[in-house]
C-alpha cells in the first residue's frame, strides 16, 4: 500500500487571445493616459478576446497545451474545476463544455465561483481530491473574460482588466518526497460583497432592459476599500501559511501574488521584506485576468527558469466576496 499522499503540480500552462490593447489604445476610449495607468496600477497593455471568443475557448487552449506538457491522455483526466465568474453561461458549467471540446470522456468537473481568488479555491480543492485518494489526475482552471463584464465607459475599471486562461495539472506524490501543494488557506467575509460586485444578472435582479439601460451588469467597484482590505488581508494570509508551517519570509524562493494592482504586490512584497528577483509580476503585459492571473505568473516563472524543481513558492491572491487565500508549494519538476 502507497505511504500517505499529498497533491504536485505536475504541469502549467497560459494561454491568453493574440489580440494586444495598449494604454494608448485606451486613450482613444476613454479620458485616461498611459501614464496615468502605468503609475497607478502598472499595467502597460492587455489581451482581448474577439467577438465570439468565451471562457471555454481560453481553457481549452491552455488544458490541450497541459495535456501535450505533461503527455497525458483526455480519458486519464478524472476531474476537471475551474475558477471563472464570466463562464460561456450560467449552465452549464464551462467544465462541461472544456470536457467534452477536450474528449476527457472519464472526466467529471464543476465551476467555482471566487472571482479574483477562483485560481487559489480551485486549487485548494483539486488539492483534497488527490490527498483524499479519490482521484490521481485533476486538472485545474483559471479563466476569465472580463471583456464581458467590463464597462468601457467607466475609466476607473476598464483600464484594469484582460482576458486570459491557465491550468495545472494535479497528481499525487509521495509525502516523503517534500514537494507538492504543503498547504493551502481560503477565507471569505461577506461584508465585502457591497465593494466589488456585479449588480444585475442573478436571481436578485435578473436581466431586464432597465438593468441593461443602467449598465448593471458590468464590474462595480468601490476601489480604495477593495485596495485597503486586499492589501492588508494578501499579507496577512501570507504570514498565516507561512507561520503554520514552521516558514519565515526568507525561506520563500518566488512569490506569486494575484495581479490586480503593482501597487499591491509591492505592499505584500515590502511587508515580507522579499527582493524584487523573488517576485513575479506579469500585469504589465496582462493587466488582471482575475482567475487566470496565477496561473500566467506560475508559467511565465517556468518558461524564465525562475521556477525550477525543490523551489518553495508563496501563492496569494483576494478577490470580490470578499474572498483571499494562499497555498504554499514545494515545485514537483
Amino acid at each position: 500500500m502507497p505511504g500517505p499522499m499529498r497533491s504536485a503540480i505536475t504541469g502549467v500552462t497560459m494561454f491568453h487571445p493574440s489580440r494586444v490593447v495598449t494604454n494608448k489604445d485606451l486613450e482613444k476610449l476613454v479620458d485616461t493616459s498611459d501614464e496615468w495607468i502605468r503609475t497607478r496600477t502598472g499595467i502597460s497593455e492587455r489581451r482581448y478576446v474577439d467577438e465570439g471568443q468565451a471562457a471555454s475557448h481560453l481553457a481549452v487552449g491552455a488544458v490541450e497545451q497541459l495535456l501535450r506538457q505533461t503527455d497525458t491522455s483526455p480519458e486519464e483526466v478524472e476531474l476537471i474545476v475551474v475558477g471563472t465568474v464570466t463562464p460561456d453561461m450560467l449552465f452549464p458549467a464551462t467544465a462541461c463544455l472544456i470536457q467534452q471540446q477536450i474528449g476527457a470522456k472519464k472526466a467529471w468537473g464543476f465551476d467555482l465561483s471566487a472571482a479574483c481568488s477562483g485560481f487559489v479555491f480551485s486549487l485548494a480543492t483539486g488539492d483534497q481530491f488527490i490527498r483524499s485518494g479519490k482521484h490521481k489526475k485533476v486538472i485545474v482552471v483559471g479563466v476569465d473574460i472580463m471583456t464581458s463584464i467590463t464597462n468601457f465607459e467607466d475609466r476607473n475599471t476598464c483600464v484594469l482588466f484582460g482576458d486570459g486562461a491557465g491550468a495545472v495539472m494535479l497528481e499525487p506524490v509521495s509525502k516523503t518526497a517534500e514537494l507538492g501543494i504543503l498547504d493551502t488557506v481560503c477565507h471569505i467575509d461577506g461584508t465585502g460583497a457591497e465593494f466589488l460586485y456585479m449588480p444585475a444578472g442573478g436571481s436578485r435582479r435578473p436581466p431586464t432592459a432597465e438593468t441593461v439601460e443602467k449598465k448593471m451588469h458590468f464590474v462595480h467597484q468601490e476601489g480604495k476599500q477593495v485596495f485597503k482590505f486586499a492589501v492588508c488581508e494578501m499579507a496577512n494570509v501570507t504570514e498565516e501559511i507561512l507561520a503554520r508551517n514552521n516558514f519565515l519570509p526568507r525561506d520563500i524562493d518566488l512569490f506569486v501574488a494575484h495581479q490586480a494592482n503593482l501597487r499591491i504586490i509591492e505592499s505584500c512584497q515590502k511587508r515580507l521584506g522579499l527582493p524584487d528577483e523573488k517576485v513575479v509580476v506579469t500585469i504589465d503585459k496582462y493587466a488582471n485576468t482575475t482567475s487566470a492571473t496565477i496561473p500566467t505568473c506560475l508559467a511565465t516563472a517556468v518558461a524564465d527558469g525562475r521556477l525550477t524543481k525543490g523551489k518553495l513558492v508563496l501563492i496569494t491572491s483576494f478577490g470580490a466576496g470578499f474572498t483571499w487565500g494562499a497555498a504554499l508549494v514545494r515545485w514537483a519538476y
